[in-house]
């Protein structure tokens, strides 16, 4: 696979992550790395709301019509996608910025 396509790929779930990270790992250029990275946060923010939101609803099940916004998350993957298969490098909305320069082991 090209890198285009393992950026692609690697915003479809944490496997998807997995395999473009380790097909792509001796032949990955800067588009690859970017959207390595901004998956790779995706995910752990997802995850982690996910948890605090599963906590929350527990406690008090009045708030589980927050569930709503897992949506946000789905249009953030989306539009990485979008961007991947545009080439084009640009951050994700609203926390796409903090990932640029984490997850230094992705290069």
């Amino acid at each position: 696979m090209n890198n285009k396509t393992l950026s692609i790929v690697s915003y479809i779930t944490i496997i998807g992550w997995l395999i473009a990270y380790f097909s792509g790992k001796e032949k990955a250029d800067s588009l690859l790395k970017y959207h390595l990275k901004q998956s790779f946060g995706l995910i752990i923010v997802a995850i982690l709301f996910n948890i605090i939101l599963g906590v929350l609803v527990s406690i008090v099940p009045g708030l589980s019509f927050l569930s709503f916004i897992g949506l946000i998350f789905f249009v953030m993957l989306v539009i990485g996608i979008i961007n991947a298969a545009n080439e084009v490098q640009k951050p994700l909305p609203v926390i796409g910025k903090m990932f640029e320069d984490k997850f230094s082991f992705i290069g």
